[in-house]
C-alpha cells in the first residue's frame, strides 16, 4: 500500500511545492519574490496551511517552471512526486489541452462514449508512452555503450603506477 496516498491534499501540496523547489535549486526567499508574496505568506503556503489555492499554485508554477495541473493532480493521486516527473515535459498541462481540443471538437456526442471505449484508450496510449519512454532509455544507453569505447582513455605516464588490480 502507498503511504503517499494516505497523505492529506495539504500535505501532498506542501511536499510537492518543496521538492520542486529544491529541484529547481530555488530558496523559498526567491519564489516568495517570485509570487509577488511576502516571505511569511509563502512559507504559510508551501507548508500546506490553509485552503487549497488554485491561483497560487499557478502562480508558484510560473516562476518555478513547473506544472501547475501535475501539482493539482498530485493532489488526487496523492503522489507529490508525480509533481516532480512532469516538471519539465508538462505531461498534465498537455492533458489538459489535448482535453479542452476534444471538449471543443466533440462537444455533446462526448456524452454517447461509454467507459470501458475510453478507459480502453487511455489505458492503451499510456501504456504506449510507458513503452516509449522505456525504450528511449535503452536506446540511448545503448548509444552510449557503443560510442563509449571510441574514445581515448588517458594512460599513465608513470611506469610505475599500478593499474588499479
Amino acid at each position: 500500500m502507498h503511504t503517499e496516498q494516505q497523505s492529506s491534499p495539504n500535505a501532498v501540496l506542501s511536499a510537492s511545492l518543496r521538492l520542486i523547489r529544491s529541484h529547481r535549486r530555488l530558496r523559498a526567499a526567491d519564489v516568495a519574490q517570485g509570487m509577488n508574496m511576502a516571505l511569511r505568506s509563502y512559507e504559510h503556503f508551501e507548508a500546506g496551511a490553509g485552503r487549497i489555492n488554485l491561483e497560487r499554485i499557478h502562480r508558484f508554477a510560473e516562476v518555478t517552471d513547473s506544472d501547475p495541473h501535475a501539482i493539482i493532480a498530485a493532489l488526487s493521486l496523492g503522489s507529490p512526486a508525480f509533481a516532480l516527473r512532469a516538471i519539465d515535459n508538462k505531461l498534465a498541462t498537455i492533458l489538459m489541452v489535448v482535453l479542452q481540443e476534444f471538449d471543443e471538437e466533440v462537444g455533446d456526442a462526448m456524452a454517447e462514449l461509454d467507459a470501458r471505449t475510453i478507459i480502453n484508450t487511455f489505458t492503451r496510449a499510456l501504456r504506449d508512452l510507458a513503452g516509449l519512454a522505456v525504450t528511449r532509455d535503452a536506446h540511448a544507453e545503448a548509444w552510449l555503450d557503443e560510442r563509449r569505447s571510441r574514445l581515448v582513455v588517458p594512460k599513465s605516464e608513470d611506469p610505475s603506477a599500478d593499474d588499479g588490480r
